[in-house]
């Protein structure tokens, strides 16, 4: 293949039109591969999806949100600083690993290790390699925001018995971002632009700036705001805080939740096709 942006097949040849079986089982031995690539990493992995918020809840949350309270809540609903940015930042770590694993750790997949090929060599379809992916992805959201969730726990930032449900939103906006992701790593042939680094720089950090994770959306200037309303994480930061703290009418609960899930269907339809045309022989 030449160019960085390829709408080509990496492979293709007589092995397209065999048979392939289907089902759940090879769905799993995708993901049981990639677990047990991640077991060497898992501490590692975790405790920095986890430290980085860390240090960020204990600077903002405790540090800085002693200084904003004696000013008074009003503006955040009544609520500590604590407890309006913890939602948020359980939120921001899913973005953050969510990306890292859809990146350069599928890239690799595709351009160095070629495991994905190795995987498709076997009766695993392309189909499967990605539905395999997702659920490792999932798996590693819903394990690191588990244990962020102890933690609020732990400073009192959880919310209630409906706050746990954080981190299966923290997870859904997750997975909808890495299956656009996937979707450029499945695309590319190479990285030499710094594809990866421009999404980064120009995606999630300024969708984690200007999402209302440290302030409320209406601080923004109004020409701003449309950046938080194109942003999943906004969407995901409004129904943790209503998980948590509450406040949200019902209609918009559903309208978060229909953009979140909208995201992840598209992106998951893009992605299976971006991973036919790449893996297909």
């Amino acid at each position: 293949m030449s160019g960085a942006l390829t709408g080509t097949p990496a492979r293709r040849g007589s092995g397209a039109e065999q048979p392939r079986r289907s089902g759940w089982t090879y769905r799993v031995r995708v993901w049981e591969a990639l677990m047990r690539t991640w077991r060497p990493y898992f501490w590692s992995t975790l405790g920095e999806s986890i430290a980085a918020p860390l240090a960020l809840l204990l600077a903002l949350g405790v540090g800085l949100g002693s200084l904003v309270d004696r000013r008074g809540t009003e503006a955040l609903g009544g609520v500590s600083y604590l407890q309006f940015i913890a939602p948020a930042l359980l939120c921001a770590a899913a973005l953050q690993a969510a990306f890292s694993e859809s990146s350069y750790a599928a890239f690799d997949r595709f351009k160095w290790r070629r495991t994905a090929f190795a995987m498709t060599a076997t009766p695993v379809t392309p189909a499967m390699v990605l539905d395999g992916t997702v659920m490792f992805i999932a798996t590693r959201l819903l394990l690191s925001g588990t244990a962020y969730y102890l933690i609020l726990l732990l400073f009192g930032a959880a919310g209630g018995p409906w706050g746990l449900l954080m981190v299966p939103i923290a997870t859904l906006m997750g997975v909808g971002v890495a299956t656009w992701v996937l979707v450029l790593s499945a695309s590319l042939d190479e990285d030499a632009p710094g594809y990866f680094n421009l999404v980064l720089r120009f995606g999630v950090v300024p969708a984690t700036l200007f999402s209302a994770s440290y302030f409320p959306l209406d601080q923004l200037p109004g020409y701003l705001r449309p950046l938080a309303w194109i942003s999943p994480l906004w969407h995901a930061n409004e129904l943790a805080r209503d998980a948590a703290i509450g406040g949200l009418p019902w209609w918009q609960v559903g309208l978060h939740l229909v953009v979140l899930t909208v995201i992840v269907v598209v992106g998951f339809a893009v992605a299976r096709q971006r991973f036919r045309r790449r893996l297909e022989f």
